[in-house]
């Protein structure tokens, strides 16, 4: 049966079943929001002579719930006006709304009567063969359909959304005897490509698998942390992004979650716990339950393990807690020699090797967590799992690692790590012994450019289902790699197109990335149809070298700074004004000369996750590498018969001045960096494929090399009088600083072609010699080489 998602209703406004209505309304499917009608009015209400029954104060808990989720950060919503999507109600009057629904999502308070009470009710008017889930992270799911109908039982199941849902990517399905195996299909394949989830199919057992293992982790890092007499700010410094973890790390990251939810979660795994062999464990610590006692739960309390503070001249401060004595101290800096080597080693998976092998603390910790944890997951298959491969799915989808513990388990050699797991007497389980008997080396492999599991069952290697529809470059570094240099890789990914992929730090674009566009654009009108510039990191690129511009300004190098940025820009036009379509396909950040790139590709094809800007600004800079150019050719052609030009134009040139970057690439179109004919990718494992097949299409359609424009109509003295009385209008306000005034003036310049008498038609190549002129100006100002210092030195703007 072919199934449609049109409407979803979502029961419960709560932190989360809000912001799950908020992730429907992002992919622009009609949600209804309903919860609890109030018991008795507010003050306020009262003091208006409203009454229970009146539709403000029914609505009032609902109404409060979504208003606070669509004002929260981070945001909910791609962007704000997507709220009108969402329906809000109460169950008095609205649950039988749920009729006209396809999918009802049930996020309510974590007590098993309360949510059959609801069932009952929500049996009564939802449409038989829809769908009916909970987001309930502990209770076991079979109990909640208990007593339904069995049309109720065949299209129920768990789907565990993390928090917050757009963000977080791990989706849950948990299924129950009784449920249909069509509605898990579905649900599997709607998360991955509708709500851009990297779905897990997980059994009905205590945290299903991702709470399950890094609850664990978690605890055993706590007992190994007292063991090893290490402090917080020490195994935050161990566990963050130099093992592959978030920046939030262990402590960091619980203060944000709070502490009384990892302590909900470790005692329900202990209670539940007969048949597990780490139960011991999830016992908690002394200091956990003092912390419990005294209410220090957190970000939500105000302090927990860290606390923020004002220093005496006014400054914020981060103080850490003493385990011991449960006082704050300032945040100490933390150094241990096997860390320090780690800084040179770009890549994770070597960078863990040689932490494995250190002789310190922090080496310890690492390599008795990392057994710990290794023992830990052999053991948990097949309770919690069939495949090796969904556990390592969860934990870098919920979690944010970036490799799977079994992925780790490999980086850091099964057998080797078998035989010192032995020595501490934490043997894995029987079946990886089967593993290594058989001459298994790893529990991943590639072939042709696809990725490979170690099925245990069938003691075989199998493909792992639904990555078909992924393209990862790491599966091509064997046998795809075309052509590459210290900062970029060519791939052959197949059907005739290539992949440049960026590897410099956050991507930015110097010198080796130039070389990697001519020579892939040269290769791809030589021998294939179409070329994408993506990558797997987790930015797209930060933008250019600011590093280089900076030493070549600060030697008044100008000859070479010239020659730098003509380069850039005759980069970008080769790619515009290649033979073959080239799509670039941004994510995470995409800023700067990221986004200059983006806006000379024939397609974009963006994450939803994209963050795009012009930022140069804020570093006492105009975009120089064609985005100036750009942004004036696009709103020229947006110019229409009797529309005001100047409007338009003074738009975008806001939104260069004050380098405002899109929140999501639904906010891109808006700001002008995406326009009609780019697309959305909401799921980012599907970007690169889908980037592919974009290119594809383009060729298949009989792509035509265009020609360079010469017919851009640019405004001229109207346009920069304009700019000019509003920029000073700015400045006398103290709205913006002297050096402001300058780069806007300059900017406004460029855009308006010039100090041209009456609107003229200019050529491309004009405005970039307008744009290269003007940037390289203000790279000799002294204070644009302060704020340029500040952001290399200390990340942050400088006004100046």
């Amino acid at each position: 049966m072919k199934r449609i998602i049109k409407k979803v209703a979502v029961l419960g406004s709560g932190v989360m079943g809000s912001r799950i209505a908020c992730h429907f309304a992002n992919i622009g499917v009609p949600v209804l929001l309903l919860d609890m009608a109030p018991q008795e009015l507010a003050p306020e209400e009262a003091q208006r002579g409203l009454t229970l029954d009146h539709p403000a104060v029914k609505n009032r808990i609902v109404n409060s719930a979504l208003q606070s989720a669509i004002g929260s950060n981070p945001a909910p919503l791609y962007r704000k006006a997507d709220a009108k999507f969402i329906t809000t109600g109460n169950f008095n009057d609205n649950l039988k709304d749920i009729a006209t629904c396809d999918w009802t999502v049930e996020g309510i308070v974590e007590n098993l009567k309360i949510k059959q009470s609801l069932y009952e009710k929500v049996e009564q008017f939802r449409k038989p063969g829809t769908l009916i889930t909970s987001n309930t992270s502990g209770i076991p799911i079979h109990l909640m359909a208990a007593g339904r109908s069995d049309d109720f039982r065949k299209h129920f199941c768990g789907t565990h959304f993390f928090n917050p849902p757009r963000y977080l990517k791990l989706l849950e399905i948990i299924p129950t005897p009784e449920t249909d195996k069509a509605v898990v299909d579905f649900l599997l394949h709607y998360g991955d490509l509708y709500l851009g989830k990297t779905t897990v199919l997980a059994k009905d057992t205590p945290a299903f698998i991702a709470n399950r293992i890094g609850i664990f982790g978690i605890m055993d890092g706590f007992h190994q942390m007292q063991k090893l007499g290490l402090n917080i700010d020490e195994v935050d410094r161990i566990t963050g992004p130099v093992i592959g973890r978030p920046k939030s790390a262990t402590f960091r990251t619980l203060d944000v979650v709070g502490l009384d939810t990892l302590a909900k979660v470790a005692q329900g795994l202990y209670h539940t716990g007969e048949k597990d062999e780490a139960r011991e464990l999830f016992q908690l610590p002394t200091y956990v339950q003092q912390l419990l006692e005294k209410n220090w739960l957190g970000d939500k309390t105000g302090q927990g393990f860290y606390k923020k503070t004002k220093n005496a001249q006014g400054e914020t401060e981060i103080l850490t807690l003493d385990l011991n004595s449960l006082e704050y101290a300032p945040k100490q800096k933390v150094k241990f020699a096997s860390l320090e080597p780690l800084k040179t080693i770009d890549h994770l998976k070597p960078r863990l090797r040689a932490l494995y092998t250190g002789g310190d603390k922090a080496a310890a910790f690492f390599k008795a967590t990392s057994h710990g944890l290794f023992n830990y997951i052999s053991h948990r298959i097949p309770e919690i799992s069939d495949e090796l491969y969904r556990i390592d799915d969860a934990m870098r989808a919920g979690f944010g690692w970036d490799i799977g513990p079994f992925e780790i388990w490999d980086a850091l050699g099964v057998s080797e790590t078998v035989k010192a797991m032995e020595a501490e007497e934490r043997k894995p389980a029987a079946w990886v012994y089967d593993f290594l008997a058989a001459g298994n080396t790893s529990f991943y492999k590639t072939d042709k450019g696809t990725r490979l599991y170690y099925d245990i069952p069938s003691k075989s290697y199998q493909y792992i289902p639904g990555t078909e529809s992924f393209i990862i470059l790491d599966n091509f570094r064997e046998s795809n790699v075309v052509w590459k240099n210290a900062g970029s890789t060519l791939f052959d990914i197949g059907d005739g197109i290539l992949n440049l992929e960026f590897h410099t730090k956050m991507n930015t674009l110097g010198s080796e990335i130039i070389q990697g566009l001519n020579k892939a654009i040269e290769i791809g009108e030589k021998d294939f149809q179409g070329l994408v510039v993506g990558n797997d990191a987790p930015n797209f690129s930060a933008g250019a070298n600011l590093a280089l511009v900076y030493m070549y300004a600060l030697d008044q190098d100008y000859d070479e700074l010239n020659i730098m940025i003509r380069q850039f820009q005759n980069t970008m036009m080769r790619m515009r004004y290649s033979s073959i379509p080239v799509v670039a396909a941004p994510h995470g950040l995409a800023l700067g000369g990221g986004c200059e790139l983006s806006l000379h590709a024939d397609k974009i094809q963006a994450a939803a996750e994209t963050y795009m800007g012009l930022v140069e600004f804020g570093v006492g800079l105009i975009p120089g590498g064609g985005g100036t150019k750009e942004m004036t050719l696009r709103t020229a052609d947006s110019f229409e018969e009797g529309d005001p030009e100047f409007n338009s134009l003074r738009n975008t040139f806001t939104t260069i001045a004050m380098a405002k970057v899109s929140t999501s690439a639904e906010e891109a179109f808006d700001l002008g960096f995406m326009r009609r004919g780019d697309a959305i990718t909401i799921n980012n494992n599907r970007l690169l494929a889908e980037a592919k097949l974009a290119a594809i299409e383009l060729a298949e359609a009989g792509y035509t090399q265009p020609l360079p424009r010469k017919d851009i109509k640019v405004l001229g003295r109207g346009a920069l009088g304009m700019f000019i009385s509003g920029v000073y209008a700015m400045y006398e306000g103290s709205y913006i600083s002297e050096h402001d005034q300058k780069i806007a003036r300059k900017l406004a310049y460029v855009m308006s072609g010039g100090d041209l008498s009456a609107p003229t038609l200019v050529s491309e190549q004009y405005l970039l010699d307008l744009e290269r002129e003007a940037f390289l100006s203000l790279t000799g100002e002294r204070k644009t080489l302060e704020r340029i210092k500040s952001i290399l030195t200390s990340g942050k703007p400088l006004r100046n």
